[in-house]
C-alpha cells in the first residue's frame, strides 16, 4: 500500500540527490516523470540554455508518479514539476504550498484500464467486486472512479489495490489483480504484451488534464525564473507537436523505455503547455469535489485558492 510515510520517504530520497542551491548561483530544481515535454526539454538542454542568462542552473530528479513529486515540492526538495489531475488535489487538501502554474489540457489521454486477454471482464460493469490496481492519489485513481461512475458502479463496488506503477505492473503480470489502471509509458509497455487487453481508454471516459505545479515560493519570490522556464517549456511543447519521430527517439533515450512503446505513447500524446483556463479549473474542481464526496480527502478545497494567477486574468 502507498501511504504518506512511503511518499515522504520517496520525496526525501529525491531531495538527497539534489543540491539546495548551486554554489555561487541559483538552481531551479525540476521533477519529471517518464513521459512528456519535460523529458524532451531535459534531453535538449532547453531550460539550461534559457535560464543561463539569468544565472540559473537546472537540477533534475525523476519520479515514477505524481504524488511523490508533489510531496517533494511540498517539502521544498524541488521547485517545479508535472502531474496528472488528482495529485495536486490531495496535496492541496494536505495543506501543501503548491500552486498551479500551467495546464496541459487533455494531455493525459494515454491511459487505460487493462485486463488479461482471457479475463471474463468484458465491460466496465464487470469490475464489480474485482481487484483493481492503481496508484493512490494519481490520475489513475480519478480515472478509475470516473469509469465506475460511467458504468453505474461506485468506488465501493470494487476492491481497490493501491500500488505504485512498477509494483502494479508486477501484480498484473502474475494475476494478483483483475484490472490495472495506468498511464503511458507504462500503458504502452503493457499494451504490447500479448496477454494484455484494453478494457477502456481514458478518452472513452473523459479527456483528463495534466498540470505543472510549483512551490509557492518559486511563484512569488522567483517569478522571473518561473516565467522563463514556462516560456522555454511552451516552446519545447510546440516543437514536440511538429517533430513526433524525433520526440520518440529523445524520450526513449531519456527514459530507457523501448522505442516501439515510446512511439506508441507519443502518437497519442497532446504536447501542449498553456495557462490555466476557466474550463480546466472547473473540471479540476469537479474532480476535487468527487474525492471529497467519497471521503478520500479530509476537507473540501477550492482549486481557485491554489492558482498562481486568477483565470480571469488569462482571458
Amino acid at each position: 500500500m502507498i501511504d504518506r510515510r512511503s511518499l515522504l520517504a520517496a520525496a526525501l530520497a529525491g531531495a538527497a540527490a539534489l543540491p539546495a542551491r548551486a554554489a555561487g548561483g541559483d538552481t531551479l530544481r525540476i521533477g519529471y516523470q517518464k513521459n512528456g515535454t519535460l523529458v524532451v526539454a531535459k534531453q535538449q538542454g532547453a531550460l539550461e540554455a534559457r535560464l543561463k542568462p539569468l544565472g540559473v542552473t537546472v537540477s533534475w530528479v525523476e519520479f515514477s508518479f505524481g504524488p511523490p513529486l508533489l510531496e517533494a515540492i511540498s517539502l521544498g526538495a524541488i521547485d517545479l514539476g508535472p502531474t496528472g489531475d488528482a495529485p495536486p488535489i490531495f496535496a492541496q487538501a494536505a495543506g501543501g504550498p503548491i500552486v498551479y502554474v500551467a495546464a496541459q489540457e487533455a494531455a493525459g489521454s494515454g491511459a487505460a484500464i487493462l485486463v488479461q486477454k482471457d479475463s471474463p471482464i468484458r465491460a466496465l460493469a464487470d469490475l464489480r467486486a474485482k481487484r483493481v490496481a492503481f496508484a493512490k492519489a494519481s490520475s489513475a485513481h480519478n480515472f478509475t472512479i470516473a469509469a465506475l461512475e460511467k458504468a453505474g458502479l461506485t468506488y465501493r463496488d470494487i476492491e481497490p489495490v493501491t500500488l505504485a506503477p512498477a509494483d502494479a505492473a508486477a501484480a498484473f503480470a502474475r494475476g494478483s489483480v483483475d484490472a490495472w489502471t495506468i498511464w503511458d509509458p507504462y500503458f504502452a509497455i503493457a499494451e504490447m504484451q500479448p496477454g494484455t487487453r484494453v478494457l477502456t481508454l481514458a478518452n472513452d471516459i473523459a479527456k483528463p488534464n495534466s498540470f505543472l505545479l510549483a512551490h509557492r515560493t518559486l511563484a512569488t519570490e522567483r517569478a522571473p525564473v518561473l516565467d522563463a522556464a514556462l516560456d522555454a517549456l511552451s516552446g519545447v511543447a510546440r516543437w514536440c507537436e511538429a517533430n513526433r519521430g524525433e520526440v520518440a527517439a529523445l524520450l526513449a533515450k531519456g527514459t530507457g523505455v523501448p522505442l516501439p512503446a515510446t512511439r506508441r505513447a507519443v502518437d497519442r500524446t497532446d504536447f501542449v503547455i498553456g495557462p490555466m483556463t476557466a474550463s480546466a479549473v472547473a473540471e479540476q474542481q469537479r474532480v476535487a469535489d468527487r474525492f471529497h464526496a467519497l471521503g478520500l480527502i479530509p476537507r473540501p478545497i477550492r482549486i481557485a485558492d491554489a492558482l498562481r494567477t486568477p483565470v480571469s486574468q488569462n482571458g
